[in-house]
């Protein structure tokens, strides 16, 4: 439970002792002291050291060097983590899963502070911190009063490195060549990119200031194949006389895509520390994602049975448990969509922070500000197929996707006039101000050796609109215009040879542009419908007493502490009625919530090598910000009062999901960088949010609304095994290798309230997750091969709230390889995806409904300098 990241995060959790001190802060008692640490064997030990003295539950992942984080960024190496893993996006661990919950049960902090998100919740993309920011990160699976309130099922701490921890001047750089080897399946796609990063440390004024710089570069290329099946009619008609019903499919769609993912990061920090009794620090990080993708889809629409018309346009039907997964159809729709989609992000965090020592007692004081934006557009070349177009299909599961046209979908002839579509540009601020400052001393003659007490308050404010409209060109597209792109797998394609020019040609040099554009109806009301924005204001106040002692012959420490939180928040938005022009509407709720907790280490031996932790506390997690929004698009029936109002909704009055919770676990340090360790952990989850058909009351009326509410919830189980362990005692040269492995095993009974009659599990839920990393490090070599394992789980991966559906299970590989060349010099080696793991989603619960995208390999060659 505890272990850290002992499973060495399995596959890197490199960990330089004064990092994970640095990653500890808030738990480690006394001044860190200065260890240089290189090479795997040395950051997995002083890992376990820092895991053996932390006074909560916690995984731990900290450099194993001065900017050599084992991963391009953070979430690669907090998937690894026991219990942990992650949803995959452009082929990048992104946000992250724990213990059986998704995103919105997690907490993510930046040196403490909360962060701003560029999602329309709150969930933070933890692939936007490069390994050259972030010194580390310290994962707390169990509370404690001074930790910022916020997660359920963990707070994600992440620390960036402190310039007066290091003794002279510090420089990394790093430089890789990246090579995507599924670029040779999409014609136009770039194989190779570049990556740069680097880190610059130092002191001045005889070490009373200390200055650090980081950056990071990645000029990633973003391909992917993707074929999609859209679902299936909600009725069904006998369509092989054999009496039953079978549903017919919607339709289905292809996509292949590239393009550029080009993602930068900066960080600053000054600390001043000109006495013993104060010290000063200021920081700020920045990145930035800028997308542009160039992809082609084929869309084979109108295969549905709607009303029974097209029961005689089907033949040779492939018919699994009264599905049609498979046959013939005469008369289908084809459309080729040749598209543009863009997306910039970025997000900034600035923060002053002091350290003072007034007598016995140590104040901390704290200001910051975070920031996220997120802008995004889908500008989509729309052209349907002349006349009906056969199409034979099969879909049957297990990622088993096949199909062909009637037609040569490559010739543009066959193709009529285009139309662009620009669906949508969107748009997302989050801003988060915050203040916090806390007092600690130590005791004596009492229970407690330390005593701390602080308070908090924050202001954020998030919100989204978009603008959506659709063009007819003003002249006609050239044939000559146009060009056949071929696809491994997939039916030709058409597209523009030249995108941006012919559609400023065609629909005019302003048609990206969403000011000015002429809208239908129907697109101004649902861009205005679709538009909110929410405001948060949170107080906080908590009082901690650090235990340290003897009981029964057995030395003992740990913490007990209460956290007292108050929150005011208002949803805005806009309602419609029976389709009128939408009016503004506002609503939103406050709320109380008392936070205790204590977590207890009792040591077993005088060695303190066997420890039994128990830790209990009541925790909360608040509700995703986007359905906190205020916007109602309402049926009312005027002329008879006695029916209820139906619709959909946001819904402002969201409370926290609560949970009370208990860890045990049990470890023992059995020798240097070794660990044997079992935990298991119970959560009582109430006012668990869910989506679905809620009865309320609005303006004196009976309503029945689609929305988010406040459910019952229920519990959530789990158990999580490490065995870690280095091969010292070996004959050379096996005295290099080492294990890492993890498993953790999570049940809850808790579902969704999607699909009907047959919800899915929990957001998140994972049954088994686990992994391994077999390592050796010796004379200046260096491996790793990392391979994790997750069983399928209900995901959102859209930004719409409630879209769920099943991410099939995933086994990741992932194999590193270095070389010390010289003392300053390090040649490196990397596959990521070794096995080219696929992301497959099911959809509904059936069977045949399945996404299935490839993302491919990924090789990278590289250079890091030390000085």
């Amino acid at each position: 439970m505890k272990h850290k990241k002992m499973s060495w995060l399995i596959a890197t959790l490199f960990t330089s002792p004064l990092l994970v001190q640095d990653a500890l802060a808030q738990e480690a008692a006394g001044d860190i002291q200065q260890v240089n640490v290189t090479g795997i064997r040395a950051s997995v030990r002083n890992a376990l050291a820092a895991k053996e003295a932390s006074n909560s539950i916690v995984e731990v992942v900290s450099s194993e060097d001065i900017g050599k984080l084992p991963d391009t960024t953070i979430a690669e190496s907090l998937a690894r983590l026991p219990g942990l893993s992650s949803g995959l996006d452009r082929g990048n661990a992104s946000q992250i899963i724990a213990r059986g919950m998704g995103p919105r049960f997690i907490g993510a902090t930046l040196n403490g502070r909360e962060l701003a998100s560029s999602e329309p919740n709150r969930a933070v993309r933890f692939e936007q911190f490069p390994s050259e920011s972030i010194s580390g990160a310290t994962v707390y699976k169990t509370q404690n009063a001074e930790l910022a309130e916020g997660g359920i099922a963990t707070t994600i701490d992440l620390q960036t490195v402190s310039p007066l921890k290091y003794n002279g001047r510090q420089i990394s750089l790093k430089a890789d060549a990246l090579y995507y080897p599924l670029a040779k399946d999409i014609q136009g796609a770039d194989k190779t990119a570049p990556r740069l990063g680097g880190v610059y440390i130092d002191q001045f004024a005889n070490k009373t200031i200390g200055a650090a710089v980081a950056f990071s570069y990645q000029d990633q290329p973003s391909v992917q194949k993707n074929k999609r099946h859209w679902g299936f009619n909600d009725s069904g008609y006998d369509l092989n006389g054999d009496g039953k019903t079978e549903k017919a499919p919607w339709g289905f769609q292809d996509e292949a895509r590239h393009g550029k993912d080009k993602r930068a990061s900066v960080l600053g920090k000054l600390e001043w520390k000109p006495n013993s009794d104060v010290q000063i620090t200021a920081d700020t990080y920045y990145a930035e994602a800028k997308i542009k993708e160039r992809g082609l889809q084929h869309w084979a629409d109108g295969l549905g049975n709607w009303g029974g018309t097209n029961g005689a346009a089907y033949s040779n039907l492939d018919i699994r448990n009264g599905y049609v997964a498979g046959g013939t159809i005469s008369n289908a729709s084809l459309i080729n969509n040749d598209f543009v989609y863009v997306q910039d992000t970025s997000v900034a965090a600035t923060g002053l922070n002091g350290k003072f020592n007034a007598g016995d007692w140590k104040i901390d004081a704290d200001l910051s500000t975070s920031h996220a934006r997120r802008g995004s557009a889908w500008r989509d070349l729309r052209q349907y197929a002349n006349g009906s177009v056969p199409v034979t299909w099969s879909f049957t599961g297990d990622e088993k996707q096949d199909y062909s046209f009637g037609i040569d979908s490559g010739n543009p002839a066959n193709f009529g006039t285009p139309t662009l579509y620009v669906d949508t540009d969107g748009h997302v601020k989050d801003l988060l101000n915050a203040a916090s400052v806390s007092a600690s001393r130590p005791l004596d003659n009492s229970i407690f050796s330390r005593i701390k007490v602080g308070v908090r308050a924050t202001d954020r404010e998030k919100s989204y609109h978009q603008t959506t409209w659709t063009l007819a060109q003003k002249s006609p597209i050239p044939a000559s215009a146009y060009e056949t792109v071929n696809v491994s797998g997939y039916p030709a394609f058409i597209a523009l040879k030249d995108f941006d020019g012919s559609i400023a040609s065609a629909f005019g040099p302003d048609a990206f542009n969403p000011n000015g554009q002429v809208q239908e109806g129907w697109q101004i009301q649902n861009d205005q419908l679709a538009g909110w924005k929410v405001k948060e204001r949170s107080s906080s106040a908590f009082v901690q007493g650090d235990l340290e002692g003897e009981a029964l012959g057995k030395s003992y420490r740990g913490n007990v502490g209460v956290r007292l939180v108050h929150t005011t928040q208002t949803g805005y938005g806009m309602q419609s009625l029976n389709g009128a022009a939408p009016t503004a509407v506002s609503d939103g709720v406050s709320y109380t919530e008392i936070l205790p907790s204590m977590n207890l280490i009792v040591n077993l031996d005088e060695a303190q090598q066997r420890q039994l932790r128990f830790s209990v506390a009541r925790a909360m997690s608040r509700a995703p910000l986007d359905e906190m929004r205020s916007s109602r698009n309402l049926s009312v029936n005027n002329t008879d009062t006695s029916q209820p109002i139906t619709g959909s909704a946001g819904n402002p009055q969201l409370k926290p999901m609560m949970a009370n919770q208990v860890d045990l676990s049990y470890q023992w340090y059995f020798n240097k960088g070794s660990l044997l360790s079992a935990g298991a952990f119970y959560k009582k989850v109430t006012r668990y949010i869910a989506i679905e058909s809620d009865t309320t009351t609005l303006n004196g009326r009976t309503a029945t609304i689609t929305r988010s509410v406040n459910g019952e919830g229920g519990d959530i189980r789990g158990l999580e095994l490490v065995y870690q362990q280095a091969f010292t005692s070996l004959p050379a040269p096996f005295d290099g290798l080492g294990i890492a492995s993890n498993y953790a095993y999570t049940t809850s009974n808790i579902h969704e309230q999607t699909p009907v009659g047959n919800p899915y599990p929990i957001e998140g839920l994972m049954k088994h997750n686990g992994g391994v990393t077999l390592w050796y490090e010796k004379a200046g070599y260096e491996a790793r091969l990392s391979a994790n394992y997750h069983s399928a789980f209900a995901r959102n991966p859209t930004w719409g709230a409630g879209q769920l559906i099943m991410n099939e299970a995933e086994t990741y590989v992932t194999l590193n390889l270095a070389k010390q060349l010289t003392s300053n010099i390090q040649l490196r080696f990397g596959i990521d995806n070794l096995t080219n793991q696929k992301a497959v989603y099911t959809s509904a619960n059936i069977p045949v409904q399945q996404e299935v995208t490839e993302f491919g390999r990924r090789f990278n060659l590289g250079l890091s300098f030390k000085l």
